[in-house]
């Protein structure tokens, strides 16, 4: 299983995260997504690597962005 974390800039409230966690739960290799919009903090386990120009691609179309470290 792989996992990653990810700060993304923009998530504000519940409905944030809802619109995160259902749009990267239509990737075929995520098992779970988790969202905190008060620490701006995604959590994604998948069964196989995870795509992160995919995961950067919707994140973008739904108007976050990834901080990059």
């Amino acid at each position: 299983m792989k996992e990653t974390n990810l700060k993304v800039i923009g998530m504000h409230c519940e409905g944030c995260e809802n619109r995160i966690k259902n749009a990267l739960n239509s990737m075929e290799e995520i098992i779970e997504v988790k969202a905190n919009h008060i620490d701006g903090m995604v959590y994604i386990k998948a069964n196989k690597d995870i795509n992160m120009e995919k995961i950067k691609e919707i994140l973008d179309d739904l108007g976050f962005e990834i901080e990059e470290n």
